[in-house]
């Protein structure tokens, strides 16, 4: 059954399943898809081609699918597609791709976007992402999953943001992450490794400490990054998270690797 508010003004071409509730003065558009049990609590405006998954809830003043905040976007039909189970809170912005960036916005599932977070157009984001408080990714972000994003940071376009990572708040990030890494500062610096998380999520301790010895020889001061890079592979090979860290660092980027600070590997 569909629970509908009747000061709420939703499309009679949307795609509302099971359980769905629409709160009062709510908007939704005729090319939204609302999947099973999602709630719009009130005042929530979803639009364009826009998809929420199963057990999504949007929280007051959240625009959803309105078009993308970029001179290059001409009106074509393209999407954001939201996961399962995420938590939108209020005035959180999320906008569709654009035919430069693949035509699609996609949010993985168990997200966590706290009040006044903006995902802008063409960003790619994981499943159990948590971004804080007007927390801001610029378009063309990639977001891998378990990463979190502290309040007030700025992500600047293009950038890479890898798995399990953790972004401190008020930070600016201009430069690629990489997965497990902690940066912070105005302007973002490598700090080290998201152990907090790491431990939280069940990495063993044995995981951890070889982490830790591989990041400390990637940003070792002797030799070359590409010269670390291949010492680090021969070494740990079938260490599944240190050959993460090595290969997001060889996948060609628009952006550099965030890097510790000069003469400083934590």
């Amino acid at each position: 059954m569909v629970d509908i508010h009747p000061t709420a003004v939703v499309d009679q071409q949307a795609k509302l399943g099971a359980g769905v509730r629409v709160g009062p003065f709510c908007v939704v558009g005729p090319d939204v898809q609302l999947h099973d049990g999602v709630e719009l609590i009130s005042h929530v405006s979803v639009v364009g081609h826009t998809t929420i998954g199963a057990q999504g809830k949007v929280y007051p003043f959240a625009s959803l699918g309105h078009p993308p905040q970029s001179l290059k976007y001409h009106g074509e039909p393209s999407t954001l597609v939201i996961g399962t189970n995420c938590t939108i809170r209020e005035h959180v912005t999320m906008n569709p791709g654009t035919e430069g960036g693949g035509m699609v916005t996609s949010v993985g599932d168990n997200g966590l976007f706290m009040v006044g977070v903006h995902i802008a157009h063409d960003c790619r984001v994981g499943s159990n992402v948590i971004m804080a408080n007007n927390a801001t990714l610029g378009g063309h972000v990639l977001v891998g999953d378990f990463a979190y994003i502290g309040g007030l940071a700025a992500v600047h376009q293009f950038v890479r943001i890898g798995p399990h990572a953790m972004i401190g708040g008020l930070s600016g990030v201009g430069d690629d992450v990489i997965p497990y890494g902690l940066v912070m500062g105005e302007r973002a610096r490598l700090s080290g490794l998201n152990v907090v998380g790491l431990k939280r999520r069940g990495f063993s301790r044995d995981d951890i400490h070889v982490l830790r010895t591989a990041y400390r020889l990637l940003f070792a001061q002797e030799g070359t990054m590409a010269e670390r890079l291949e010492d680090v592979a021969a070494l740990y090979r079938a260490n599944r998270p240190v050959m993460d860290v090595v290969e997001f660092i060889m996948v060609d980027s628009t952006r550099p690797i965030c890097q510790p600070r000069s003469g400083y590997a934590g």
